[in-house]
């Protein structure tokens, strides 16, 4: 069983920066896909980036040049650094971790997840 938390979330305004972070306990976190994925009220919950243990790694179209994944392994704990924020990037952040070390777009193919931490872009 993993365990993972988010934290960093909250209200800024458009053109701020944010950190996410998503610390994992429980198998070995190093083995495994980890995700970002975000669900705005009224929409189907969206892949943001992924990253494997080699550090490969992959985002949305939507977040590519201002959202950077990246990982820490021996903390257990993947980021999302967040920049040049915009309303629409306003929802749910939530981390999930899969239990391949392949990489996915999937959340389908997720296997826990993170109870989402609320991210709000203001104009």
């Amino acid at each position: 069983q993993v365990q993972l938390v988010e934290s960093g979330g909250g209200l800024v305004q458009a053109g701020d920066s944010l950190r996410l972070s998503c610390a994992a306990s429980g198998r070995t976190f190093s083995r495994y896909a980890m995700g970002w994925f975000r669900q705005a009220p009224g929409k189907e919950r969206e892949f943001v980036a992924a990253i494997v243990w080699s550090d490969d790694n992959t985002y949305s179209d939507f977040v590519k040049g201002r959202f950077t994944i990246s990982r820490d392994n021996a903390k257990n704990t993947i980021y999302l650094q967040m920049n040049s924020l915009k309303p629409e990037d306003t929802a749910v952040y939530y981390c999930a971790a899969r239990a391949s070390p392949i990489i996915s777009r999937s959340p389908g193919l997720y296997d826990y997840w993170g109870q989402g931490t609320q991210v709000t872009v203001s104009s």
